[in-house]
């Protein structure tokens, strides 16, 4: 068993802990939190054996050997620089940190250290994405043309919507983008196998004043009554739109927004190619749209004896039996852990799962989308 530790307990550190359970060969033995009440609370929340406040103390665990961090963004950089130093194998939420310089400098000590490295762009993960990229790199869809799609939530859409992400201190200087967006940006790269190279954006920010509770909310909670709030300035971005042109020359454009009323969780995109097109829709996993010119456009289902053979085994169940968001997560740590066990640092661009290397050429997109934005023009990424 390979004995892993999570620090932070929000909204995604106990996602982190389902799908390592799944996997079998995975062992969560400690978690680590703002405060020792706390983290004796999740801990017994959680079934998970030991508790710490101090992440030096939490690295000293006997044994541990992999640490997930699923703190808020504005903790990742320094976290990250300690789960490094201490020599264990890392998987760190998104953003890798704040700054691209940061993410250059985690990737060096990540190499210094000889470990396995990983971000949790999950939405690659998926089977039919999975596919979608095996057809492309066999040229079942031609030439790449253009890339287009969007990312849709409604969380932030009312003006007593107040999350962490809101304070650019905590979040960074991008919101949407940051947030969203670069899960957008992760997946279609990863399905046409091209970085994007150059960007043209218009972001925008619908309140600029919200309200955010005395009491503070989860993520995603429900509504509440007969609540209090203070009135915070906004910075960041609630969506924006982006042109943008691949490294081969092929162009697309997408457009992200946290303030879309109905739409929850839209991760989607379109690929067109001189033979086909295809296109995939997160709230609706199980289909991957396939266009052609000439005969009838098909929608294919995560049937794995109905996927390319190269990634067949990404759809774990048999036909029919849907997979989908916590499916995707379980593959990311599967394909993580998978390296843990051969104690084998990722290669660029070669992995099976997002690496340091994704999470700072991401974050490199996501500044010049900044840039072009408060510049208003082109932007080389």
């Amino acid at each position: 068993m390979i004995k892993v530790g999570i620090i932070g307990t929000g909204f995604i550190g106990p996602a982190h802990i389902e799908a390592l359970r799944r996997l079998g060969n995975v062992e969560v033995v400690a978690i680590c939190d703002s405060s020792q009440p706390a983290a004796l609370k999740h801990a017994e929340q959680l079934n998970v054996p030991h508790a710490y406040s101090e992440v030096s103390a939490f690295l000293n665990h006997a044994g541990l050997e992999a640490v997930h961090n699923c703190t808020p963004n504005h903790l990742h950089a320094a976290i990250n620089r300690q789960v490094l130093r201490a020599g264990k194998h890392l998987f760190s939420e998104k953003p890798l940190c704040m700054t691209v310089d940061e993410a250059h400098e985690l990737i060096d000590l990540a190499e210094q250290a000889g470990v396995v490295h990983g971000v949790s762009f999950v939405y690659r993960q998926f089977a039919l994405v999975q596919q979608a990229a095996s057809m492309m790199r066999h040229g079942e869809l031609g030439r790449l043309f253009s890339a287009q799609g969007s990312y849709l939530q409604d969380w932030m859409l009312e003006e007593t919507d107040f999350n962490w992400r809101v304070d650019a201190a905590k979040g960074g200087a991008s919101r949407a983008v940051a947030d969203i967006g670069s899960h957008w940006c992760d997946t279609v790269q990863f399905v046409t196998g091209k970085k994007i190279v150059e960007v043209m954006a218009d972001l925008a920010i619908v309140w600029p004043k919200r309200k955010a509770s005395v009491n503070s909310a989860s993520t995603f909670s429900g509504k509440q009554d007969d609540v209090q709030y203070h009135t915070h300035d906004v910075t960041t971005e609630d969506m924006g739109f982006v042109l943008f042109r691949f490294e081969d020359g092929s162009k697309g454009s997408f457009n992200v927004s946290q303030v879309s009323a109905g739409r929850k969780n839209r991760l989607s995109f379109e690929v067109n190619g001189s033979a086909a097109s295809l296109a995939w829709d997160q709230e609706t996993p199980q289909q991957l749209w396939i266009g052609h010119r000439h005969q009838a456009n098909q929608l294919l289902s995560d049937d794995p004896s109905l996927l390319n053979a190269d990634i067949a085994a990404r759809a774990r169940f048999p036909g029919g039996h849907i997979e989908g968001w916590p499916d995707a997560f379980r593959n990311m740590m599967q394909q993580f852990y998978l390296a843990v066990a051969q104690s084998t640092p990722p290669t660029r661009d070669k992995a099976t799962f997002a690496t340091f290397y994704d999470g700072a050429q991401v974050m490199s997109v996501v500044d010049a989308i900044v840039k072009s934005h408060q510049q208003q023009r082109w932007v080389k990424v």
